[in-house]
């Protein structure tokens, strides 16, 4: 890495250059620029900045363990940050990303590389024995992004790493009968009421309708929310919030108009609840039980259950 090797500093935490006797790493003098972080004149750690590409470079080490705690190293990992994006006119290494990839498990160092503002940006997969570790964390800060003193920078910043929930919209269609319109999926063997996965920014209200009408070809509104299920953990797939809409009473004939989205659906067609218990699975079969008791109880508060059940005990969560 060819530029000049600078002492940074924040008034608090100083990154000088290394010398080979007091880096602990063994470094790349050609690809790399290592620091070592000094407090009140005393060595607490050490940072390297390693280029990935012309515009990308990776930021390695840390503290040592006697020093941490003490907000050192997210001050010396935002100077470094900060240098790093820095235009190079300007005095900086002039790169427009900075890279970092944290151990899932090393909580402590994605808290601090967090602070810095590096922004979480997904997990790269370790194949198990290969690596102490599942999986690294992928964070990055952009020479673009705005300053971390901007209100909306630290709203994206918190949006990168907090929670995320799957949410899923199905609409609860019947007929005069009090029939039920499920569906025969392709990829399971459980039947399920019509609709799917909410997209990112999208409202679920219109989501459920859309989902009814590239699944089927029905233009059906989605009427009020009927209930709200949340579904734990299960066979691979992550917990997620099931909104069930209400997608009122209709003729039988309207099975008529159905065109089903091959790649999803097999057939659809009204089911009395036995049908339901029969062909669907027990927690589904549950969901819709609480849905059509909701839908009954017009104008009622949507109901609230978890797996379909209205009152779940904590020590036995599943589906």
């Amino acid at each position: 890495m060819t530029h000049e090797h600078p002492t940074l500093t924040d008034g608090t935490v100083t990154l000088r250059p290394s010398a080979p006797t007091d880096h602990p790493m063994a470094v790349d003098k050609d690809a790399a620029l290592a620091f070592t972080v000094v407090v009140d004149d005393e060595s607490v750690g050490n940072l390297v900045v390693v280029r990935k590409d012309a515009t990308t470079v990776w930021l390695e080490g840390g503290l040592d363990d006697a020093h941490r705690g003490r907000g050192y190293a997210t001050r010396a990992l935002r100077v470094l940050v900060d240098w790093s994006l820095t235009a190079e006119h300007e005095g900086g290494l002039g790169v427009s990303r900075v890279e970092s990839r944290i151990p899932v498990d090393a909580e402590g160092a994605l808290r601090v590389a967090t602070r810095a503002g590096l922004r979480r940006e997904g997990v790269e997969r370790v194949v198990p024995g290969e690596s102490t570790t599942e999986g690294y964390v992928v964070l990055a800060r952009l020479a673009t992004d705005p300053p971390l003193s901007e209100p909306g920078a630290f709203r994206a910043l918190l949006n990168s790493f907090l929670p995320r929930k799957r949410a899923i919209s199905q609409m609860l269609v019947r007929d005069h009968d009090g029939r039920v319109l499920m569906c025969q999926l392709t990829y399971k063997q459980d039947w399920d009421l019509p609709g799917g996965v909410v997209e990112v920014g999208e409202s679920p209200q219109v989501a459920v309708a859309r989902e009814v009408t590239e699944e089927l070809a029905l233009e059906i509104p989605a009427g009020r929310l009927l209930l709200t299920d949340w579904l734990p953990t299960w066979g691979g797939w992550d917990d997620a919030i099931c909104l069930v809409f209400d997608g009122g009473e209709h003729d039988a004939s309207i099975t008529e108009q159905i065109v089903e989205q091959v790649r999803e659906i097999r057939s659809a067609r009204f089911c009395t609840l036995a049908e339901v218990h029969e062909h669907a699975a027990e927690f589904t079969a549950r969901r819709i039980e609480t849905a059509l008791a909701s839908a009954a109880d017009s104008p009622g508060a949507a109901a609230y259950t978890e797996s379909g059940r209205s009152h779940p005990d904590p020590a036995q969560i599943s589906r």
